[in-house]
């Protein structure tokens, strides 16, 4: 009788000696948390007769006022320590009565497809720091956009895809 316990005793040791050996060898010793990259920035740009209108005329600067939701709004902005460009879309307002091409230029340039006629349009591009200068056609002024170093960390955006 003593024999069996003695068995049963030593299966268990066994078992739970190959069980640690297994889980020791499982996952990274360490899981950094990198932080969310930063959501998009939307900067309007309107395509009158006069010139171009480009609203916010600076981005990327600090903490942006206005964050995505409002039930975030008392909490702080996390920084993401990165020389990474910023996503910003461009989202436009022909208001003239002839096609227009939106061009950014800068540090980097991009361009848009064309506009129809008192339509909107949209596109993106990936911006370092800079001052750049936003065009349209011939006609008119040019509007001007100030990207800073600041990245904002979208973890406390809820609801994002």
């Amino acid at each position: 009788m003593v024999l069996g316990r003695a068995r049963v005793a030593g299966g268990g040791a066994l078992a739970a000696l190959i069980l640690a050996l297994v889980g020791a060898g499982c996952g990274a010793e360490t899981h950094p948390n990198e932080p969310r990259p930063a959501v998009p920035i939307r900067v309007s740009v309107t395509i009158g007769e006069n010139g171009i209108v480009v609203k916010p005329s600076t981005i990327a600067m600090g903490p942006e006022k206005h964050q995505q939701l409002p039930q975030n709004q008392d909490h702080p902005q996390p920084n993401i320590k990165t020389q990474a460009p910023v996503a910003v879309v461009f989202v436009t307002a022909n208001q003239t009565g002839e096609k227009e091409k939106l061009t950014v230029k800068g540090p980097t340039s991009a361009s848009s497809k064309e506009i129809a006629p008192r339509s909107p349009g949209t596109f993106a591009a990936q911006l370092p720091a800079g001052t750049y200068t936003i065009s349209a056609g011939a006609g008119g002024s040019a509007g001007t956009l100030k990207v800073g170093p600041y990245r904002a960390s979208s973890q406390n955006d809820l609801l994002l895809p």
